[in-house]
């Protein structure tokens, strides 16, 4: 049996843009575009076409061998979900080729494969052949997946009423149930709570134990850096990088950097307001990637306008790199009332002392309007909390020291109390 799960030799996609000038209402017009067309010189039709097509994916050559697990990470509209999109052959490819070498599952959307009608009971039976599992095997593993989605009393309800994180739960469940040798992921634990991304994180590492392979789509580096060894970058559908996972996210995060935050939908050409610059300063005033616990951060944004903006809402926000949101500063919440920016300029916070635990931090920048309209987030950088003892696994996100009192009586009424100095 070969060694190799998954090769792919000049894999690519390309898709056709949708133009408005190309929807035609009438048969009049369909022939009219057509007849167009006909006379066109061969130059001019070519030229045409590369105007109204781009490549999602181009030219991807890669082995994956098995057991192992790959991130696949890239900014939007980076190729990444095209790339598990020709490899579960929802998409067939316009170039080139994969290889598959083992039973696959994948999990690409929320409730694909689901029937909104059906309940839980009859989806789980659905989306298991819809994945190759026979119903026998699905009624075997049918406790065990309902066990992992934690959802036993909705199984009887249909799918309609269920909210996105159920779906992802009972999807996931019924996924990964399929005891795959390659399971592809698309984002999908982005919905779910954090105890229940463990527990897939967890599920994943003993698929991987048993030798399947899995590649993993995601914008959180966090799940990235735990469960993959290895990442594959994709920047405007090419590969740019294909390596050891430290690496990789080094290179993510520099070029992530002032990218559109991934949850911001509102990105357009002509948006009211955009950071140009960002920094990170420490309290020497350098640039600092890394921070001790309690120290100071500066951080100086550079913004230009596409017009007046009124009284506007800067924001920044410290959110751990698993997406759990620790703490916003903002200058509405704060008291700085700033009627209106125009051109360019420079905003500027200096943050309390950092209370956070030792771990992986991000800035995100965000301004909103005078009706509270979120206009631009951008990513303004990653650094890391440092810290003897306090670790995320134990502590938290936050800590700050308490004052504490003990008394060495047992007696039934109120102790006396002394207090307890800790080291300074």
């Amino acid at each position: 049996m070969t060694d190799i799960a998954i090769s792919a030799r000049g894999l690519g996609k390309r898709y056709k843009r949708l133009i408005r000038s190309e929807q035609h209402d009438s048969v009049r017009d369909i022939i009219g575009a057509k007849l167009g067309s006909m006379f066109q010189s061969k130059g001019a039709r070519e030229e045409q076409t590369k105007r109204n097509t781009f490549w999602a994916l181009s030219n991807a050559d890669f082995d994956i061998r098995r057991g192992e697990n790959v991130g696949i990470i890239g900014l939007n509209g980076a190729g990444k979900s095209t790339l598990l999109k020709l490899l579960s052959r929802i998409t067939v490819p316009t170039t080139g080729v994969a290889h598959i070498h083992g039973r696959l599952g994948a999990l690409l959307e929320v409730g694909t494969g689901f029937h909104h009608e059906l309940t839980g009971r009859e989806n789980v039976f659905l989306y298991g052949s819809i994945l190759g599992m026979s119903r026998k095997e699905v009624a075997a593993k049918f406790d065990a997946i309902i066990d992992f989605a934690e959802i036993a009393e909705f199984i009887d309800v249909p799918v309609k009423r269920y909210s996105s994180g159920m779906y992802v739960r009972l999807a996931f469940a019924v996924a990964a149930h399929l005891d795959p040798d390659i399971l592809l992921l698309d984002e999908v634990l982005a919905v779910g709570d954090f105890a229940f991304q463990r527990k897939c994180m967890n599920f994943a590492r003993q698929l991987e134990q048993k030798g399947s392979t899995i590649l993993f789509v995601s914008h959180n580096m966090f799940s990235i850096k735990n469960m993959c060894q290895r990442v594959i970058y994709l920047k405007k559908g090419q590969i740019v990088y294909d390596g050891p996972t430290t690496e990789g996210l080094k290179l993510y995060e520099d070029d992530s950097r002032l990218a559109d935050a991934p949850w911001f939908k509102e990105a357009d050409e002509n948006r009211s307001i955009q950071f140009t610059d960002v920094q990170i300063l420490g309290e020497t005033g350098l640039p600092s990637s890394v921070f001790n616990f309690g120290e100071r951060m500066t951080v100086r944004l550079r913004y230009k306008t596409n017009g007046r903006v009124i009284r506007p809402d800067f924001r920044i926000g410290l959110d751990r790199d698993d997406d759990i949101q620790c703490t916003t500063f903002s200058t509405m919440s704060d008291g700085i009332d700033i009627p209106f920016v125009e051109g360019e300029g420079v905003i500027e916070l200096r943050t309390p002392p950092i209370k956070l635990v030792s771990d992986l931090y991000v800035a995100n920048i965000v301004v909103r309007d005078a009706q509270s309209r979120m206009i631009c987030a951008q990513i303004g950088g990653h650094f890391h909390v440092k810290h003897p003892i306090l670790t995320a696994t134990a502590y938290g996100v936050y800590h700050e020291a308490g004052d504490w009192r003990m008394s060495a009586s047992g007696a039934a009424e109120a102790p006396r109390m002394e207090a307890l100095h800790g080291a300074s």
